[in-house]
């Protein structure tokens, strides 16, 4: 599947729709087994941070990282961890982003948002807990050599940097301040390549450096996670105007409401839409020289310009 089109058939879809449970159901419980191990003695804190990791959320980064270590041939379960540990970054990202402070979300994924079933100040410790719960669970993978402490220590080092004032921190930071200013096209895209596309990449590349790809193979996952990241926000930008609420899960408008500068406002949702399908077919083509092995990420990819929430 190496061409290049505009959609998956109808018998693709469902393979795709299929692969997706089966990789959503281990993402799940790979968190449920990683949290039941970091929360062995319960504290207060965890029924927060519980309700903010089991949101209804796609577990597209955990899914990035499983696929990086099956395309290197590693088994899945030696990346367990990290898998958890991004997943539990993203939830801990969405909890301060829907703050007063932030961007002032009553709801996530069709629910109270954690501020508002909890109070800000739980909302706030709840995510510095997963964040650095994160990092606990990255510290448990296991090692069998120094090559793989060092592949280890160089995932960590690229998550940290993903997740900080190198990548979303610094996204967050250029999102806020840019709410009721004109920004162009290259700032627009800094900006979220920064705050959306850092833990997209992170994860592909945590799982393949873990699994042990090699640099040819390590380079073409970067380029299509960096084309991932972009496709996802357009697309996540046109559904902030014409996604339907019960399925977005949370309310339409809020890009509009908060003043910022989106895809769809600066180029409209035709455009929106061209530029979504460009960055696909980017995908795509970063992918060959792989095989069936990458089909998942190929469908993934196509899966973008029609999704609903």
């Amino acid at each position: 599947m190496n061409k290049l089109k505009n959609s998956l058939t109808a018998d693709e879809k469902a393979l795709f729709n299929e692969w997706m449970k089966k990789r959503k159901e281990l993402a799940e419980d790979s968190l449920k087994e990683c949290l039941d191990r970091l929360f062995a003695e319960k504290q207060m804190i965890h029924e927060v941070m519980t309700y903010a990791v089991y949101n209804g959320g796609k577990r597209l980064r955990p899914i990035l990282v499983f696929e990086g270590a099956a395309i290197a041939g590693a088994e899945l379960k030696k990346v367990i961890p990290a898998a958890c540990a991004m997943e539990m970054i993203h939830c801990y990202s969405l909890v301060h982003d829907d703050l007063p402070a932030m961007d002032d979300d009553d709801y996530r994924r069709g629910k109270l948002s954690c501020h508002k079933a909890f109070g800000e100040d739980m909302a706030i410790l709840a995510g510095d807990a997963l964040l650095t719960g994160a990092f606990e669970l990255l510290a448990t993978m296991p090692c069998q050599n120094d090559e793989d402490r060092i592949r280890l220590l160089q995932v960590i080092g690229e998550i940290a940097s993903a997740a900080g004032s190198a990548g979303m921190v610094s996204g967050q930071v250029l999102d806020l301040k840019s709410e009721g200013q004109n920004i162009d096209h290259a700032e627009l895209q800094h900006l979220h390549a920064l705050k959306t596309g850092k833990l997209f990449l992170a994860s592909l590349r945590a799982g393949a450096i873990l699994g042990g790809l090699e640099p040819a193979g390590l380079q073409k996952l970067t380029d299509y996670a960096e084309n991932f990241g972009l496709a996802f926000q357009i697309t996540d930008d046109i559904l902030d105007v014409i996604g339907d609420e019960l399925e977005v899960g949370k309310p339409i408008g809020s890009d509009a409401k908060n003043s910022k500068t989106t895809y769809t406002s600066l180029y409209g949702l035709d455009k929106a839409k061209a530029l979504a399908e460009k960055s696909v077919q980017a995908c795509i083509e970063n992918l060959k020289g792989f095989g069936e092995e990458a089909d998942f990420l190929r469908y993934l990819a196509y899966y973008l310009l029609s999704r609903t929430s």
